[in-house]
């Protein structure tokens, strides 16, 4: 419910500082949940150390994505992207392709609204597609796992990356040289980046991307 003399951006704030301190409690609760029912708890010592290997380079991820999905997002589409997950994969490239579309630009009031709508009905329609593939996941193994169709499933992600490329870099093709050389050098060169690095990869990506259009405008280039 929207309060008096409240702006709709105080409105996204307030409801997004609830539903996210709510998903933080929630994801809490559950293990600690199943602990006290069960009366197994962890090993503090290696739980604690297990979580000081991890937790700076997710503190450095978090921060980094702050600073990169959210002027893309708008405020209403970071809350619901960090709320619902799968944002570099899923979220940003709906929201992307929808202000598009829409010819809006993502800073404005519009590309605002637009963003929050599209990835709302992402979430939706990926929570659909999960209740189908958890009823039909059983009688579709079979085919799912055909040795034919692997291919296709390896290059779901690429492909998808790849369509938003093509309409991008032909809009901005000066500025696409850099961040394509540095990102296949360093897949090529660096054999530990893989699939399972794309999340971390994409805001190293953005921010490197940044700052050489900075200096490209500042030599007039852009």
């Amino acid at each position: 419910m929207k309060r008096q003399n409240e702006t709709y951006l105080d409105s996204v704030h307030r409801h997004g500082r609830i539903w996210g301190l709510s998903l933080f409690f929630l994801i809490l609760i559950f293990p600690v949940a199943v602990c006290l029912f069960f009366g197994v708890f962890p090993q503090w010592d290696a739980l604690f150390t297990g979580i000081l290997a991890i937790l700076p380079m997710y503190w450095a991820v978090g921060i980094v994505e702050m600073f990169t999905f959210v002027p893309m997002l708008g405020a209403g589409g970071a809350y619901l992207s960090f709320v619902t997950g799968n944002i570099s994969n899923l979220k940003l490239p709906c929201a992307l392709d929808a202000m598009e579309r829409a010819k809006v630009k993502p800073s404005s009031e519009e590309g605002e609204i637009i963003s929050t709508i599209s990835i709302a009905v992402s979430g939706i329609v990926t929570t659909l597609i999960i209740i189908l593939g958890v009823i039909f996941i059983v009688p579709l193994t079979p085919l799912l796992n055909a040795p034919v169709l692997a291919p296709a499933f390896d290059m779901i992600l690429p492909a998808l990356f790849g369509g938003l490329a093509v309409v991008f870099i032909s809009k901005n093709a000066k500025l696409s040289i850099a961040p394509i050389i540095l990102m296949l050098a360093l897949f090529i060169f660096v054999p530990a980046l893989n699939a399972s690095t794309v999340g971390i990869m994409v805001p190293v990506g953005v921010v490197f991307t940044v700052a050489v259009a900075r200096i490209l405008y500042k030599k007039g280039k852009l």
